[in-house]
């Protein structure tokens, strides 16, 4: 499924911790520079090594967060 979440629906997605992983696709350098807290960092070229490992269970739901100047 694939669908666009408001930053108000995850923001109160997290206020009530709601059980949802929050992914940010970011660089690194990116990441450290400011994520979400909680959230978990799969840079996209890295996505296929570090999904099954850090969200092994395909039920839950995973919010995923990027950024890009294009």
């Amino acid at each position: 499924m694939e669908a666009t979440i408001s930053t108000e629906d995850l923001k109160a997605k997290l206020d009530r911790r709601d059980p949802v992983k929050v992914v940010e696709t970011l660089a690194p350098e990116r990441y450290r520079e400011a994520h979400l807290p909680g959230a978990l960092n799969i840079p996209p070229e890295q996505i296929k090594e570090l999904a099954p490992q850090l969200l092994p269970n395909k039920d839950a739901e995973i919010i995923t967060y990027c950024t890009s100047l294009h």
